[in-house]
């Protein structure tokens, strides 16, 4: 059974933390508690419960950058000559950009919005029928945040995910029947982030000086994992308390993400987390640890984290594109020399995520 990067977070983390979950994500305790998700628990409160207030240094209120100001996070055309470039330049300053003019028809993915609400919309025994349940191996579905993280917080936020590439590791026996369509939007949405992810990884590598399948090559080639997760962020009481996620970066290759229209995407640079204002129709690049550790640090893998609306629900749709679990990931030998000597050890991708769960040296 192949277990993706998210995945092995909440399966790993679980059986660390009597089976609870810890880090960035976790799965339902109960899903016979009186509030078995966060969707759940916000339509009945007026106050912030204090397991889900963050510590001050965590805090947006106080750890947001003054007055409020936004990113102009890199927009990218990617049908404009030299949009290759500036593809990688952004790698290198931002480990993020957005690109429009990308190629995905907006009909797919307003049709990928719009299950996604949909399925948010079910009632609770509905969606439970996909929970997660990591004691009998089913690892991909929909889940909660409502458990502690090892430092004894919670973060505001459900998700369902699954894996939808290669075909060899997709489990349709997890994907929603109901909303009337979901398989479909996920299906058509996912062919167009392969070819994009193919482009994006081509630009990266050719803005190394290498060949331009390079990079899909050392990632896996048609083995490529793609993972399509929903995150639902529901409104909150006091959101200047509380984080949806916390700081991290992405284990994977790169992301590629589509919010709806409320903000909630911060990004920490030159020392201070800043919102990142969304273009309309654009997708939003990550750039992941795994890039960051082929271009020997060349680009950089972005820190970031989500807040939450006191009046508004966020959603956002990342697509994560991962190496199988069995392939080795390190510098690229030409990007090795002696005056620039390797900066990270190769190993396994699923060995770089056992050390990075469970905070061990990378």
């Amino acid at each position: 059974m192949y277990i993706s990067a998210a995945a092995s977070m909440l399966l790993v983390t679980s059986q660390r933390v009597c089976r609870n979950r810890g880090d960035q994500a976790c799965f339902p305790r109960s899903m016979g508690e009186a509030h078995g998700s966060v969707q759940e628990l916000a339509a009945s409160l007026d106050a912030l419960p204090p397991e889900f207030v963050r510590p001050e240094h965590e805090q947006p209120a106080a750890t947001t950058f003054p007055g409020g100001a936004a990113l102009d996070v890199p927009v990218i055309d990617l049908s404009e000559p030299g949009s290759g470039a500036r593809v990688a330049a952004a790698a290198r300053e931002w480990g993020l950009f957005q690109v429009v003019n990308h190629g995905v028809p907006s009909p797919v993915v307003a049709e990928l919005q719009r299950v996604g609400r949909e399925f948010f919309a079910l009632p609770r025994e509905e969606k439970e029928r996909y929970a997660m349940d990591p004691a009998s191996g089913r690892i991909e579905g929909y889940g909660t945040k409502l458990q502690r993280d090892l430092e004894g917080k919670k973060t505001w936020n459900d998700f369902f995910f699954h894996i939808v590439a290669p075909p060899a590791k997709v489990d349709h026996g997890v994907w929603p029947r109901s909303p009337p369509g979901y398989r479909e939007a996920n299906k058509a949405y996912c062919r167009h982030m392969q070819r994009l992810a193919g482009e994006l990884l081509g630009h990266l590598s050719l803005g190394l000086g290498l060949e331009e399948g390079a990079m899909a090559e050392a990632f896996g080639g048609g083995d490529l994992v793609f993972l399509q997760k929903i995150n639902l962020y529901p409104p909150c009481p006091q959101p200047e308390l509380t984080l949806g996620v916390a700081p991290h970066t992405d284990m994977s290759t790169l992301t590629i993400l589509v919010p709806n229209e409320v903000q909630g995407l911060q990004v920490f640079k030159d020392g201070h987390w800043y919102d990142a204002k969304y273009v309309p129709d654009a997708l939003i690049i990550h750039i992941g640890d795994q890039i960051e550790i082929f271009s020997n640090g060349a680009y950089k893998a972005v820190l970031h984290r989500t807040t939450v609306s006191k009046e508004k629900t966020r959603m956002s749709w990342p697509v994560f594109v991962e190496p199988p679990e069995e392939q080795v990931v390190g510098p690229h030998p030409q990007l090795v020399t002696g005056e620039s000597p390797a900066k990270y050890k190769a190993r396994k991708y699923k060995e770089y995520q056992h050390c990075k769960i469970n905070k061990l040296p990378l």
